[in-house]
């Protein structure tokens, strides 16, 4: 019996030292409540102590948490409306804060978050035109809406890290519209470059025609040049050769004609015996 009484004591200060202690994880937050009322949050990640009965411990979790918007729609400084898809990167940061403000409730702090960052988007989207919120001012508007929604966002216990706009569209009577409009710059582009394109062909192909007459022209000169060259020294050379022997050259012009004119066999000739043509035959039909 004693040693079931020391078992039962010994098993009772177990518990009672374990209903004594509690760990804080490291992606954890802590509050300690004294009969409901918040005693104490500012917990290191570690052992602590608890009075059983009195404290109780809710435990949050610090890490980083993701709020993704639905798709909402803002007016920008042309009167246009723009759909912009994003994001929020946030954490608790004064645990006390967030469950006094929002009991705690990661939904409940999301849709007061969201309602932040909605007011900030359309703040800045208000101040500028379609072309500064697609390209140029994207970086400014980010580092606008965190500086702006930090300190709100304090308020509910909530640390803002990051604030990204993932797209951005117009809506699809607008985008059909641009569209047109891009298409028809596209096509006064291309009909541009035709028309560049034609014009330089035309240069082109009138420069080629005339480096053709020109290098015709002067083929057709250089030619005739040599030509006129040949024909000169031809005489030259059938002047020296008549001068050097009358005689061989009369025969040999003649023999380069009976061979021309009797190279067909069906050649007809009517001429008389007795002229300058048939010379040479009747000087050797005679013997001479």
């Amino acid at each position: 019996m004693l040693e079931n009484k020391i078992a039962l004591g010994v098993g009772a200060l177990v518990v009672l030292a374990m209903m004594c202690v509690f760990t804080v994880g490291q992606t954890e937050k802590a509050i300690k409540f004294k009969l409901g009322q918040i005693q104490k949050s500012d917990y290191e990640p570690g052992l602590h102590f608890k009075w059983p009965f009195i404290n109780n411990i809710k435990k949050f979790d610090a890490r980083i948490q993701t709020m993704d918007s639905k798709p909402e729609r803002f007016l920008t400084a042309e009167k246009k409306n723009v759909i912009v898809d994003s994001f929020v990167k946030w954490r608790i940061g004064d645990v006390n804060k967030f469950y006094t403000v929002v009991s705690g409730d990661i939904d409940q702090a999301n849709l007061r978050l969201d309602q932040i960052i909605k007011d900030a988007f359309r703040g800045e989207f208000g101040k500028r035109n379609i072309k500064q919120l697609v390209s140029t001012d994207r970086h400014d508007i980010r580092e606008i809406l965190i500086t702006n929604s930090k300190p709100l966002a304090a308020k509910l216990g909530m640390d803002i890290v990051d604030v990204r706009v993932k797209r951005i569209d117009l809506p699809e009577e607008v985008s059909s519209s641009v569209f047109r409009r891009m298409e028809a710059e596209r096509e006064r582009v291309a009909r541009e470059f035709r028309s560049q394109g034609s014009e330089a062909a035309e240069k082109i192909r009138a420069d080629a025609d005339r480096q053709r007459v020109v290098t015709l022209a002067n083929a057709f000169r250089d030619s005739e040049k040599l030509r006129g060259e040949g024909d000169a020294k031809s005489t030259d050379i059938y002047a020296k050769s008549y001068g050097a022997d009358a005689e061989f050259f009369t025969f040999s012009r003649s023999l380069n004609a009976y061979k021309k004119t009797f190279a067909n066999s069906g050649s007809m000739m009517v001429i008389d015996p007795d002229s300058d043509f048939f010379k040479y035959f009747k000087n050797q039909g005679s013997g001479k």
